[in-house]
Parts: structure tokens; C-alpha cells; sequence
């Protein structure tokens, strides 16, 4: 039985990345469940990741499920990792002081698997005494990450703040799932 990875996907330039994480996911023989923010999906139309996971991608809160269930409770119980690739400032910052509301928030929220946040944002963002606040307080209650790596940020500059690379990530899943 495939180990299920929900991977949570926020608005951010990094979002390309999320889908080379979904097909190499898969390729290593998880089960892979996308959810979607809002934001996320005008960088990224919901229909790329339910073609390379081969699964329904979730965006809605209150979107109408496909069974009676309630979906970020049933998708909190499937999930054996969820993993926030890329994770902004912004949803880190929601999950640290509890805010529910959206589906992904819920489910990070509802769920007792382990949750791995990537963070991926522009340095001054990254280095901000509120978000690196949210981080401690995260780790602090079991959260893990893997640490944006310095590079070529968005904004042209080169700084701390770019998604992990891939690899890093595969392996801390692999790590944390098997």
C-alpha cells in the first residue's frame, strides 16, 4: 500500500517546482494528493498536478466533495506527510497562529501526521523577525522544514530564500515516510 504525501502548494515563483516534486513523489511510489491555495493557482492550473499525480487536486474549502466526507478532515486522515512545497510567509504565518481558512490550512490544522515545510520567499521576507518567529514557534511544536538554500531570487537579487532543492526534499520525505 503506497504511503500518502498530501503536498500543499501556496503562491509562490517556486510553484514550478512543486510539480517536479509531484512527479518524482510518484516515481518513488507514493501516492501523491495535491492541495491548492487560491493564490497558487494562477501561478498553476489545478489540472497540471491532477496530470502528473494522477489524482483529484483539491482547492476548495467548501468546493462540493465527490463522497459525503468532509474533506480536509478525510485528507487529514489519509495523509502519512504533508509537505508545504513551496510554503510562503504567508502560510507559514497562518499555521503558526492557527488561522484556518482555506482547505489547506484545515488540513495542516486537522492532521496527526508529520508536517515538512519548505519555505521559499525573498530573503528580506525570509529573515523577518516575525517569520523567523513563526518558524521557531513551528519547530518548537514538532514541525519540521528544510531551509530555503541561497540563489537567484525573483526579484533579480541573489539571496537566502530560494525552495530547497529537490533532492534535499526527496530525501527528507523519504526520510520521514519510510
Amino acid at each position: 500500500m503506497p504511503k500518502n504525501i498530501i503536498l500543499g502548494v501556496s503562491a509562490g515563483v517556486a510553484i514550478y517546482k512543486a510539480c517536479e516534486i509531484t512527479r518524482l513523489l510518484k516515481g518513488a511510489g507514493f501516492s501523491v494528493i495535491v492541495v491548492m491555495t487560491e493564490d497558487s493557482q494562477k501561478f498553476i492550473r489545478p489540472a497540471l498536478f491532477g496530470a502528473l499525480s494522477g489524482d483529484k487536486v483539491y482547492t476548495g474549502l467548501f468546493d462540493e466533495p465527490q463522497a459525503w466526507e468532509i474533506e480536509h478532515i478525510s485528507l487529514a486522515d489519509k495523509a502519512d506527510l504533508v509537505l508545504l512545497a513551496p510554503a510562503t510567509a504567508n502560510i507559514i504565518g497562518k499555521i503558526a497562529t492557527g488561522v484556518c481558512d482555506d482547505l489547506l490550512t484545515c488540513v495542516v490544522c486537522a492532521t496527526k501526521a508529520p508536517v515538512l515545510i519548505c519555505p521559499a520567499m525573498n530573503e528580506n521576507m525570509y529573515e523577518n523577525k516575525i517569520v523567523q518567529g513563526n518558524i521557531k514557534k513551528l519547530r518548537s511544536l514538532g514541525y519540521r522544514f528544510v531551509e530555503p538554500k541561497k540563489g537567484m531570487l525573483a526579484c533579480g537579487r541573489v539571496g537566502a530564500g530560494c525552495l530547497a532543492d529537490i533532492d534535499v526534499i526527496m530525501k527528507e520525505v523519504k526520510k520521514i515516510v519510510r
